[in-house]
This record gives structure tokens, C-alpha cells and sequence, in this order.
């Protein structure tokens, strides 16, 4: 191995490690504790080195955006690949979003109330995005029903699925209806 790779190796793993403390601190005490300051302290790193991988805070939360989203993809191809007929594959991806949203709040704020300085529905979206959009959509298509764009249907259930992850995370709706909720969901928007 060349100095080269090693050091592009180590660059990588700093950067890992800044990504994943952030997520930490963000998970336990929110993301108004997500420092540079307190980032750098806690990986034992100064702040200009810090710097040299991220040029601040916003540019942390987009890293955490984008792994949040490739882990979001996966989550809901793993739910909805061993779900049998598409209303069962529709009931396991809605559950497998909302899990997902519960699991990981500060994740979850982070792709979808927070600036990460990144692009959604452009030309210019990062792929890690582009794919979580199309975890949803690979479900959705066959429920759209008649004369519906397949795309527009599933930001219309996406965006019923995004309401009622932040609402919930809010502490506005009763959990012990949270099933109710996906059924009512699954039974009035898709055609199954």
C-alpha cells in the first residue's frame, strides 16, 4: 500500500468518524448539540481537521443525510422483498418508513427538517437520495392506480408517511393507534 492510499484510507475513516459522533450527539442530545467545538473534542481531532473534511455544521448534517438515506433504502427493500402481494408489500414499507423515522429521529431530522445544503427533486440530487425515493417507488408503482403518475403517487403517500413519522415524533398522535393508522393509509390511497 502506497502513502497515498494509506493516507486517503485514514482521511476516510476521520471522516466516518465525524459522521458517526455527529449522529451520535445528535440522537442523544439533538442537533443543537452538534458542535464543531464539541464534534472535534470528542474524536479527539483539532477543529481544523474538522474543517479540512467538513466546512461546517451544515455540511455534517448533509453527510448524515446521505447516510440516512441509503440506510432508509435498504430498510424498506429488506421490509417489502419478503412481503407477499402488494397491499402486503405497500403495509411493509409504510411500517418499515415509520420504524425507520422512530428508530433514528435525529437521522430522520436531518434528511427532511434540517439544511444539509443538498438538492431534492433536481437534476443535481445526490443518488443515495434518488434511491430512497426509489425504495418507495418500486412498491408504489403497481398501487398508483389508473391514470396516476406512479411518481406523483408516491410523493403523495410519502408525504402522508412523513406526517405521520413527525407528527408522532412530536408526541401529537396516540402510538397505540400508530397500525390503525398504516392500515387506514394502505386501504384509502393505494388501489390493492
Amino acid at each position: 500500500m502506497s502513502v497515498q492510499e494509506r493516507k486517503e484510507r485514514e482521511r476516510a475513516a476521520r471522516e466516518r468518524l465525524i459522521v458517526a459522533t455527529a449522529r451520535e450527539l445528535a440522537e442523544q442530545q439533538g442537533w443543537d448539540a452538534v458542535t464543531t467545538r464539541l464534534l472535534a473534542e470528542r474524536i479527539e481531532y483539532s477543529q481544523p481537521v474538522l474543517y479540512s473534511h467538513f466546512r461546517g455544521k451544515r455540511e455534517i448534517i448533509g453527510a448524515v443525510t446521505l447516510e440516512g438515506a441509503a440506510e432508509m433504502a435498504a430498510a424498506l427493500r429488506a421490509a417489502t422483498s419478503a412481503a407477499d402481494g402488494p397491499r402486503s408489500r405497500v403495509t411493509a414499507l409504510a411500517r418499515a418508513y415509520l420504524d425507520f423515522a422512530e428508530r433514528n429521529p435525529a437521522v430522520y431530522d436531518a434528511m427532511f427538517q434540517l439544511d444539509g445544503g443538498l438538492a431534492f427533486a433536481r437534476e443535481d440530487t445526490p443518488e443515495p437520495l434518488k434511491d430512497a425515493f426509489a425504495a418507495l417507488l418500486e412498491s408504489l408503482r403497481e398501487v398508483a392506480g389508473d391514470g396516476v403518475r406512479p411518481g406523483l403517487f408516491t410523493e403523495v403517500f410519502w408525504a402522508s408517511l412523513h406526517g405521520l413519522a413527525t407528527l408522532t415524533q412530536a408526541g401529537r398522535l396516540p402510538p397505540e393507534d400508530a397500525g390503525h393508522r398504516v392500515e387506514l393509509l394502505v386501504d384509502r390511497l393505494a388501489v390493492v
